[in-house]
């Protein structure tokens, strides 16, 4: 498995902190990663990346706005906004971009800002903000959708530069967080209780650069083991970390997924039909949203009705109709998707509308009779490192081929 998109973007964005010399191991190459790159390099940074090594130089401190040419693109580049404060005293931010699922409102992200000391105000689609020097203080980060991840690692980046201590409730417990905390410890902050809904920071005044290693992808890793269960194979999912797969791994086993578990490795056999489940998309360590439509297309040809209720993102059922396309049978009502398993899939040209969603249609397709499309690739591409060599390694016949469609 490659490594963790969602620990690499807010790890390259904490650099912005660090004015020595980062470098970066088991860095997945991939559209998003490509962005962030070309942000940090608009915001002063010289960035070399090759073979899953990026070493991050600091060429000048004077840049502090992330235009919304690059910034459309990706919504892990609000990320910069904590560490442009922390460490250069303003910010300049366009809303952000990324995948169409539904309104994810940066209100945390400002809210976190202003109490350690932020001037904000926001204006013909930028967060403008400065400080003549941040404080630690008390932030809480549940909002109407609950808690936020990329909010948490922006407070908690922030704050490890901030005069004094920081103390973040309901603070997101996903392992990318931990990640980034153990990046930003490695580097000289004193972080504690990352891991934890309560996350303290205590502000020092300088960080170092340091080399780390990225974890592996767990979302990579639930999207091959679906995979395999859609077209009954026998696989090996290598270089993962099956503890922070435990609640997926869990289902997958009462829909009678054979899984076994050694190290860094998972093993997994596929059965002939699986059994129905019902699933909510919570935050970690609960089922990730970011499971939800390969989980999805696999579900289509279960034996009976499942349920699959999100509770994280809003519309971010799209490709249900897709797949309905194909032969599926699957209703959706307010946040729920209603699944009625059928006998077979047919392929089709279908397409995708963002990342997660193409993935679950290249899983459907895989599972389906015939040979099939997938447009808007791209989608894929934002987290998924070399997906149809991985693809064919274990046995699909999958190629790439470019298109004028849109």
């Amino acid at each position: 498995m490659s490594g963790a998109k969602n620990s690499a973007l807010p790890i390259m964005s904490a650099s912005i902190l660090i004015e020595d010399d980062v470098i970066l191991y088991n860095v997945p190459d991939l559209e998003d990663v490509r962005v962030m790159k070309t942000l940090l390099e608009k915001l002063g940074k010289e960035v070399i990346f090759s073979d899953g090594r990026m070493v991050i130089k600091t060429v000048s401190e004077e840049p502090y706005e992330a235009p919304y040419e690059i910034v459309k693109k990706i919504r892990a580049s609000i990320a910069v906004l904590g560490p442009l404060l922390a460490k250069r005293k303003r910010a300049r931010v366009s809303f952000p971009g990324g995948c169409a699922i539904g309104p994810r409102p940066v209100d945390l992200h400002i809210k976190g800002m202003r109490i350690l000391g932020a001037s904000i105000k926001v204006e013909h689609g930028y967060i403008v903000a400065e400080t003549e020097g941040l404080t630690g203080g008390l932030v809480n980060m549940l909002g109407i959708n609950g808690t936020s991840v990329v909010a948490t690692e922006n407070v908690m980046m922030a704050a490890t530069l901030a005069e004094g201590t920081t103390v973040i409730d309901n603070a997101a417990m996903e392992p990318e967080v931990v990640d980034l905390a153990n990046f930003l410890i490695k580097c000289g902050a004193k972080i504690k209780g990352h891991g934890t809904n309560t996350i303290v920071v205590e502000g020092v005044k300088k960080l170092k650069g340091c080399e780390y290693t990225i974890i592996p992808d767990r979302i990579e890793a639930g999207t091959y083991i679906l995979a395999g269960m859609m077209t009954k194979g026998e696989i090996v999912v290598k270089n993962c970390e099956p503890s922070h797969l435990t609640e997926p791994i869990n289902v997958f086993r009462q829909m009678g997924a054979i899984i076994n578990i050694e190290k860094d490795k998972i093993f997994v056999k596929g059965i002939d039909r699986y059994e129905p489940v019902n699933v909510t998309t919570l935050p970690y360590p609960m089922f990730p949203t970011d499971l939800q439509a390969q989980l999805m297309a696999v579900l289509t040809k279960a034996k009976g009705i499942s349920i699959i209720t999100e509770k994280i993102f809003q519309n971010r059922f799209a490709h249900a109709a897709e797949m309905n396309r194909m032969g599926a049978d699957i209703t959706i009502e307010n946040a729920s998707a209603i699944i009625k398993g059928v006998d077979k899939l047919y392929s089709a040209t279908v397409m995708a509308s963002d990342l997660r969603g193409g993935a679950g249609l290249i899983i459907a397709l895989l599972g389906a009779e015939g040979t099939g499309e997938l447009l808007r690739l791209y989608h894929v591409d934002r987290g998924y490192e070399k997906i149809e060599y991985k693809l064919s390694k274990l046995g699909a016949k999958v190629s790439r081929e470019k298109t004028d469609l849109i």
